[in-house]
């Protein structure tokens, strides 16, 4: 008898452990056929996850006899989503093929390089923040797009005033003026309207943010030297999106924001809304603003009619009302006399964006936008106020072949700025028209080889004419490792909308005359490396590495003259910007963990003299470690290393780090959010001055570090 229990246990044993299954997969890019290391294959009812190794190969062990749905994904490519029964015949390799992902399907295609193509197949280097990346950067700064930008390698937010909050783009460490900041192709952010821009732009509805780093003037016109900012918004599907997004902080701010799109048969909507407040914040206790009092409201409404599947039209209009004003608090709180620094903004922005397909490969493409800004700032004793008013059209041609595409157009960019006269001050008012063509041809010319060229011709009314051309070439080695290496020449036309000018508030400065002043150029090019594999058949590594190198001949410099005011004059020489940045990303079932260096070697040469340029640090590090668990639970730490910069007095800052902690909680309607930003406050404040002598008449510095220090945020997403 004890024999025969003996034996069922066996024979028992036998079948459970025979029951134990396990699944092999190579997964493959379904165009190329080639393998696709780092796939995440992952089986929700077992709550297994495995990564494929460098060939693309997967396995899972000890899965139980039954009905299993597998999902399969890659960055770049759709994910699929099977199902299996179990057991598998013996020895079953299953064959899986990820196409690249879509436009139409939201997932991450590049439409800054006017060609539409999956961000894998591009020659010209472009990086991305989309889906839960601009999720998250969203949750920590739900009110403007400054916070997302400066946590990424070779980009840098520069604080223009000590008080009042405003803030330019750096890029690889060249002024903010030569960053191109546009909106679905569209330059909307230029001269005037570029001085408060990044703090005024909501992340709620964009759909990414693609960043194009170096010269960038042969695909979008003057401007875009040092690199290029498109801001994609999110459009209407089928499946309706309304979401809302509620914050607050402890530094007093609130922020309240709603989106909604739409797609029907014919037409579609979106809509998105906003108000952006903030008390005046002094963390410091020194009796001025680090965070202005503000109140913001924004609207963007935007049409789509579908007139068929060739033909489609969009049409957006947004306004953007802001009051803000920084400075004494008790100026602020109470009226009474003392320093004061006030902003208030009108911006009154349409767009158009017309599509027709001719046929299966070609079709043409025309857009229209108009920008009416107007900004008044006031300082004690001084007042710069005036409107810009700005137009940008565009007709381009799309030729779309197998191994060929070719994008041809031409634009015209109108750009008037009118300064209301003030008693004893010249008017700094401008008038610049702009006239161009570009073609664009991207060739697969082998299988592992893309080549990208491009050519424009701009002429501007009293600057001349610029030749633009640029090429970009993408190798692909292997699988796992693949290079691009491209350079071009940019411009900029002179105006007095800069870093230098904003931190003066425009106090003394002379207006340009274009008879002395001359157009800014520059030469640059780029080189990266890409490695991407899997660590012990366990871990996704991947590795992008760029050397850049770009050349600014005779920039404009506001220079002091003998009668106490502030001349634009181009200097005797340039200002070069070398260095490289290094992008490490490591993903272990949950856990991703992000590392990003920069160093910016950043000088200018001026009348034979090397001299180190304000306000770079030449070190940078960034450090992300996420703990994810899919549609449930998200938590992230983050370090930030800033090494010691030169200020314009020729003194030196101090070097610093910041770090956050930020968590989410989410449901399938809604989500919990929190943020301990710069959880060991530094602040600029505690270790240096931001300004010298009266509190009622500062003289400000070189704002180099946070003012605001240790901030919470939290609130809640509703996904209806």
């Amino acid at each position: 008898m004890k024999k025969s229990m003996l034996l069922c246990i066996v024979i028992l044993c036998a079948i459970c452990l025979n029951a134990q299954q396990s699944f092999k997969a190579a997964i493959k890019a379904g165009e190329e056929k080639t393998p696709l290391p780092g796939a995440t294959v992952h089986i929700k009812s077992l709550n297994k996850t495995a990564i494929a190794d460098s060939n693309g190969t997967v396995i899972i062990k000890n899965i139980p006899a039954g009905k299993h749905e597998i999902s399969f994904s890659h960055v770049g490519f759709e994910k699929k989503i099977l199902a299996f029964e179990f057991p598998l015949p013996a020895d079953t390799t299953i064959e899986i093929e990820l196409d690249q992902t879509r436009e139409e399907e939201g997932e991450v295609v590049i439409t800054s390089t006017r060609t539409s193509r999956s961000i894998s197949n591009i020659p010209t280097r472009v990086e991305t923040i989309s889906g839960e990346e601009l999720e998250e950067k969203g949750n920590m700064k739900p009110g403007d797009i400054r916070m997302l930008l400066n946590e990424s390698t070779g980009i840098q937010t520069q604080q223009t005033s000590a008080t009042s909050y405003n803030s330019s783009i750096r890029i690889q460490g060249l002024d903010g003026r030569y960053t191109q900041i546009i909106r679905d192709g569209m330059p909307l952010y230029a001269g005037f309207s570029g001085g408060l821009s990044i703090m005024q732009i909501a992340p709620l509805d964009l759909k990414q943010v693609e960043v194009i780093k170096g010269s960038s003037s042969t695909l979008y016109g003057g401007g875009a030297i040092a690199g290029l900012v498109n801001l994609v918004s999110r459009t209407p599907t089928e499946k309706r999106q309304l979401n809302f997004m509620s914050n607050g902080t402890s530094a007093g701010g609130l922020d309240i924001a709603g989106f909604y799109a739409q797609r029907f048969k014919k037409t579609g909507i979106s809509l998105f809304a906003s108000r952006n407040s903030n008390k005046a914040y002094d963390p410091a206790g020194i009796g001025l603003t680090a965070i202005p009092k503000f109140d913001r409201y924004s609207m963007n409404p935007r049409l789509f009619f579908y007139f068929n599947e060739k033909t489609k039209l969009d049409i957006g209009f947004t306004t953007i009302w802001e009051n803000r004003v920084g400075g004494d608090l008790n100026y602020i709180k109470n009226g009474t006399p003392g320093y004061f620094e006030k902003n208030k903004t009108n911006r009154y922005t349409m767009q158009l964006s017309f599509t027709h397909k001719l046929n299966e490969q070609s079709q043409i493409n025309f857009k229209n936008s108009f920008n009416h800004f107007n900004r008044a700032i006031q300082i004690p004793n001084n007042l710069f106020e005036g409107s810009q008013q700005s137009t940008f059209t565009e007709l381009s041609y799309s030729l779309n072949k197998k191994k060929v595409q070719w994008v041809t157009g031409i634009n015209v960019v109108t750009d008037q700025f009118k300064e209301d006269q003030q008693a004893g001050i010249a008017v700094r008012d401008y008038s610049q028209n702009t006239s161009g063509g570009f073609v664009q041809n991207t060739w697969v010319a082998t299988s592992w080889t893309t080549i990208e060229t491009g050519l424009r011709g701009d002429y501007v009314n009293n600057y001349g004419f610029n030749l633009l051309p640029r090429i970009a070439v993408l190798f692909r080695f292997n699988p796992k490792l693949t290079s691009r290496i491209g350079g071009g020449l940019g411009y900029k036309a002179p105006n007095v909308f800069t870093e230098d000018a904003e931190r003066v508030q425009f106090q003394h400065v002379l207006p340009i005359n274009p008879l002395s002043a001359k157009t800014e150029r520059s030469v640059g090019f780029n080189l990266d490396i890409n490695y991407h594999t899997t660590l012990f058949d366990a871990v996704s590594f991947s590795l992008n590495h760029l050397f850049f190198y770009t050349q600014l001949n005779k920039p404009l410099v506001l220079t002091p003259t003998g009668s106490n005011q502030l001349e634009f004059i181009n200097a005797n020489g340039a200002i070069d910007t070398k260095g490289m940045e290094t992008n490490l990303r490591l993903i272990y079932r949950d856990f991703k963990l992000y590392i990003g260096y920069t160093y910016a070697d950043v000088n200018s040469h001026f009348d034979q003299v090397k001299s180190w340029f304000a306000l770079t640090a030449r070190n940078r590090l960034n450090q992300v470690l996420v703990y994810e668990k899919e549609d449930k639970l998200k938590i992230g730490l983050e370090a930030y290393y800033f090494s010691p910069q030169k200020l314009n007095d020729g003194t030196m800052g101090k070097s610093y780090w910041i770090c956050g902690l930020m968590s989410e909680k989410l449901w399938k309607h809604f989500s919990l959010f929190i943020n301990f930003e710069n959880i060991f406050d530094t602040r600029q404040t505690k270790f240096d001055t931001i300004f010298t002598g009266p509190i009622s008449s500062p003289t400000f510095k070189d704002i180099y570090a946070p003012v605001d220090g240790f901030v919470v945020n939290g609130g809640v997403k509703l996904r209806l």
